[in-house]
């Protein structure tokens, strides 16, 4: 049976952990690229409930938007434009951030809250990697840091000079270690 390796971004890390867990027969690796990394139980909401990892521009780039009116829950994330240079893009080239800006919509809140069960057996099965962003303003490297120490995968690279958003401020770096990860003999 062929295999595929997941990619999981920013909150794209829940979601590769969710598929790792239901389908782990079809997955050889997972990699995280400065992407939510969570243990059993966990939810991305608790990753980044550690106030002390966020600074003043990712609390005020992020709104909520409440579609059910302020009396309930949030319904999505959504970011302040005027911040998205300095929290999603800092070292990404202007054109690349007017492209990206356009194509950007809110996060869906339910899934950010959901409790993933994660068990030893599925999720834990499968190789994962980590990699790091180190000029990261939404997931702070002290961020990252406490998610592989809570969830060690089974390497972790750096990708020096990238922000958030290294498939557009690093790509060919970003492109070399994909690359490498995938070659790597697990087993």
């Amino acid at each position: 049976m062929q295999q595929v390796i997941l990619v999981g971004h920013d909150f794209g890390g829940a979601c590769v952990s969710y598929a790792m867990e239901l389908y782990s027969s079809k997955i050889s690796k997972a990699i995280f690229v400065a992407a939510t990394m969570l243990s059993d139980g966990q939810s991305a909401l608790d990753a980044f409930s550690h106030q002390s990892f966020l600074n003043d521009l990712n609390r005020g780039a992020q709104k909520f938007v409440y579609a059910n009116g302020k009396n309930h829950p949030p319904t999505a994330i959504d970011y302040d434009r005027s911040l998205l240079e300095d929290f999603l893009f800092n070292r990404t080239p202007s054109k690349d951030i007017a492209l990206a800006s356009v194509s950007m919509r809110p996060v869906p809140f339910a899934p950010v809250t959901e409790k993933l069960t994660l068990s030893p057996t599925n999720y834990g099965s499968i190789p994962r990697f980590y990699i790091t962003t180190d000029e990261d303003f939404a997931i702070p490297h002290t961020l990252q840091d406490a998610m592989i120490e809570s969830s060690p995968p089974y390497q972790v690279f750096e990708l020096k000079g990238s922000d958030h958003s290294p498939f557009l401020s690093r790509p060919q770096a970003l492109l070399r270690l994909l690359i490498q990860i995938s070659t790597i003999v697990t087993n």
